[in-house]
Parts: structure tokens; C-alpha cells; sequence
């Protein structure tokens, strides 16, 4: 697809501030004909650096709520200001994934990009975790790093140049993701289905500088990106 909103994100300094495949053109394939009303309050889960967070205020005008446990929110608001934007737009706040501690139905919509994996992957996650902080008709947009077919008995020798077998065991199939959603019982899956950006997300990545990168670079280089995908979820909360 042709990533017109992200375009204006792919400068150098913004791009030190991605931490895996490119999330914001994730981010864009993910919101393609999204249901989510402008000026709804977003939960930004698994935001890292904010850089996801500022894509949704600025181009989709949605206030938006950075959560993550890793990145520090005097960091997050600096930056936030720094692109643009007021307090009234956008915050940054410290929690775990697991430990939310917004009001009940506080959220008009969650998006998560490329972080779900590491904290969604319990059946109950959804259910217990997630949606008593979403409205009654609110959406959750996710997209994770998979794998076309589940290959965790045999794992390829050009994946293990660059992740451990335990580093890989968050990376799955849609089979494996459709078993875990189909155990929701508060929402209804909307989509599931495989992303078009996975070989420009990475190509993406692999070309920055920081330790991870370089790390990434062995197994993509190698080929491993033929066994990878990334996975679009959403659902619609009953």
C-alpha cells in the first residue's frame, strides 16, 4: 500500500524514536477505513517512545493516552510538546499493561502496535484485562509481529541468527491468534487476517543504528523474513 500519512514521519530524528518494524506505517495500514470517531479518547497501549501516540493525535485527531511500563513520561511529554502538541492532546502515563488504572469504560477505542504479544497472549487477557476500561460499542485496533505458519517445533536457522527460541515463542500464526480471541466473550472479532507492510516495516528497521537494529539485521538479511508476517486483530466491544 502507499503509506501516505506516514510519509511525513520518515525523517531521521523520528526515526530514532521507532523500536522495532516501523510502527507508524503498521499503524497506518492497521487504521485503513477505522470506525473510530475523531476526538475519541485512544489508549495508545505499548507506545514506547511516543512516537505512535503523536501519529494518532496529529492525523487522526483522537486524544490520546501513551501508555507503556519501559518509557518515562517526563521523556514522552517533552517530545509530545516539542511536535506540537498540548496537554489536552495527548499524555503520557507509566503502567502496566496487566495493571490499568483508568476509570471503567474510560476508552472510546485501544490501539496497539507491534507491543500485544509480550502482554495479550493470555486467553483471559481481553476479557479481565482490557475491555472494563472500553465503552460499550468501542473498538480495539491491534497489530502484532507473527509468523505465516507456526514453526516454533523447527525453528528456521535464519531466525535463530538474531532471536533465542524463548524471544521467539511471542511471535505466532493467526491460527495460534484466532484460538486465544475466540476465547473472548465481551467483544466480537470484527477482522483478523495478515498485513501487507511486513517486508517495508523491517527494511525499515534494519536500517537504523541502535544495538537492536543491527541485532534484527542477521536474520533478516538472511531470509527470516520469509517466515515472518504481521497480524491485524480488531474487535468491537458488545
Amino acid at each position: 500500500m502507499e503509506y501516505i500519512r506516514s510519509k511525513k514521519y520518515f525523517t531521521p530524528d523520528l526515526q530514532t524514536k521507532i523500536m522495532g518494524p516501523n510502527p507508524i506505517k503498521l499503524q497506518e495500514e492497521l487504521l485503513q477505513n477505522h470506525k473510530i470517531p475523531s476526538g475519541s479518547y485512544v489508549c495508545d497501549l505499548g507506545s514506547g517512545q511516543g512516537l505512535t501516540s503523536v501519529f494518532l493525535a496529529k492525523e487522526y485527531g483522537f486524544v490520546v493516552f501513551a501508555v507503556d511500563l519501559w518509557s518515562e513520561p517526563k521523556e514522552n511529554e517533552e517530545f509530545f510538546k516539542k511536535m506540537g502538541l498540548s496537554s489536552a492532546q495527548i499524555k503520557s502515563v507509566k503502567a502496566d499493561a496487566n495493571e490499568l488504572k483508568f476509570e471503567k469504560e474510560f476508552f472510546d477505542a485501544v490501539v496497539s502496535t507491534d507491543s500485544y504479544n509480550y502482554f495479550g497472549r493470555d486467553p483471559i487477557y481481553l476479557d479481565e484485562k482490557l475491555l472494563p476500561f472500553v465503552k460499550k460499542g468501542g473498538f480495539v485496533y491491534i497489530t502484532v509481529p507473527g509468523m505465516k505458519k507456526d514453526c516454533h517445533e523447527k525453528l528456521p536457522e535464519e531466525l535463530l541468527l538474531s532471536w533465542t527460541p524463548e524471544e521467539l515463542d511471542y511471535i505466532h500464526d493467526i491460527t495460534y491468534w484466532s484460538n486465544i480471541i475466540s476465547h473472548c466473550k465481551k467483544a466480537d472479532l470484527i477482522s483478523i487476517y495478515e498485513m501487507e507492510s511486513n517486508s517495508e516495516v523491517w527494511s525499515d528497521w534494519i536500517k537504523q543504528n541502535n544495538e537492536y537494529a543491527i541485532n534484527d539485521r542477521k536474520a533478516i538479511e538472511a531470509g527470516g523474513g520469509d517466515y515472518l508476517n504481521f497480524i491485524a486483530i480488531i474487535l468491537q466491544k458488545k
